[in-house]
């Protein structure tokens, strides 16, 4: 029996530290998350940070007009700031990852404003970064026709030495 596959598969879980837009602004706020403080994405130390962001996390850092000067407010020098009021819970979330009963955003995930604007993902807040572990099981040929000025057996014999001094 195969499982169904998601348009979310392979995409990133949004994080607290990443930015959200909206077609109709010019700034990109950071989420917060207020619907739980105990579920974190890749971070095992508790920074707040990496708290998963879910369909009820409505509000941005900075409050107030937070995605900066709306397109829909046009005045005669610019535009009037952000008003935004969501209009209701983010969409397009994931239903089989789940903090607390609540699904979890995505980057495909999306949050209607009742001014007209579309709020989407600009930047998940998740970085990858490279394990001694993987520096270990790295093949250091194809690391060398990668990139050919790394030179991968003498990379691994230093992260092995910097392993060892720090027992």
């Amino acid at each position: 029996m195969s499982q169904q596959s998601s348009p979310h598969d392979g995409k990133y879980f949004v994080v607290q530290k990443g930015k959200a837009q909206c077609n109709q602004g010019d700034k990109f706020p950071q989420y917060k998350v207020t619907a739980h403080q105990k579920h974190f994405w890749n971070d095992s130390d508790g920074n707040a940070d990496f708290l998963g962001v879910t369909e009820d996390d409505l509000q941005f850092n900075p409050p107030g007009p937070s995605f900066g000067q709306c397109k829909l407010k046009p005045t005669s020098g610019g535009y009037l700031p952000c008003s935004y009021a969501p209009a209701g819970k983010w969409q397009k979330t994931y239903d089989k990852v789940k903090i607390m009963g609540k699904k979890i955003v995505t980057e495909l995930s999306e949050l209607q404003c009742v001014i007209g604007g579309k709020i989407t993902i600009n930047d998940h807040g998740q970085r990858g970064q490279m394990s001694k572990q993987n520096v270990k099981n790295a093949d250091s040929k194809t690391v060398q026709h990668i990139n050919s000025l790394v030179k991968m057996q003498d990379f691994k014999e230093t992260v092995l030495e910097s392993e060892l001094d720090a027992y």
